[in-house]
């Protein structure tokens, strides 16, 4: 007899179509100060910005130019594939990106694509969550695995005037620069 677990985990590696819950989208959007405007892997029922890519807009075969949301497809096929068009995407068009996925740092993409990008933010999230299924409800069960925020951000652009030397920046520097 299966137990509700190994059902579950069943069902995750044949249905890759899972909602963020919009309350945990804009905590986060919030906390963190991002700005989607793209929810680039979504569906008619389970997108959390106004525009939005369904599977049949194929996000994989266009150019991103927005800041974006991404609830990537968690299967094992396509989890690299995504994380590296995301990288690739926010590294050609400078646009941040907001991710949710789940918490494996053992895994290629997470070292091809997280761990090595100096413009990325990791934010673990305490807890497992309840997404939403395929009609927008809510799960009976949470995510198998833990899930992080990965928050790519923009590449400032290196502004020479704003580099100043210590006594512009503190006029009372040589006054105090000896007292201990």
């Amino acid at each position: 007899m299966e137990s509700e677990a190994v059902k579950h985990l069943t069902n995750i590696k044949t249905n890759d179509e899972y909602g963020t819950p919009i309350s945990l989208f804009l905590e986060a959007c919030g906390k963190y100060n991002c700005t989607p405007q793209v929810d680039y892997f979504a569906s008619e029922v389970n997108h959390v910005c106004d525009e939005y890519y369904t599977k049949s807009d194929d996000a994989f075969s266009r150019s991103w130019t927005s800041n974006g949301f991404i609830n990537p497809p968690y299967s094992r096929k396509l989890m690299p594939k995504v994380m590296q068009k995301a990288y690739e995407e926010h590294k050609k068009n400078n646009i941040e990106l907001m991710i949710l996925a789940y918490s494996k740092t053992d895994t290629r993409w997470w070292w091809n694509y997280v761990e090595n990008c100096p413009t990325c933010e990791v934010h673990f999230i305490k807890g497992r969550i309840k997404f939403l299924d395929a009609k927008g409800y809510q799960t009976k069960l949470p995510a198998p695995y833990p899930s992080v925020w990965i928050i790519y951000r923009k590449q400032m652009a290196w502004n020479p005037q704003v580099i100043t030397t210590t006594q512009q920046m503190f006029p009372n520097y040589k006054k105090y620069h000896h007292a201990k």
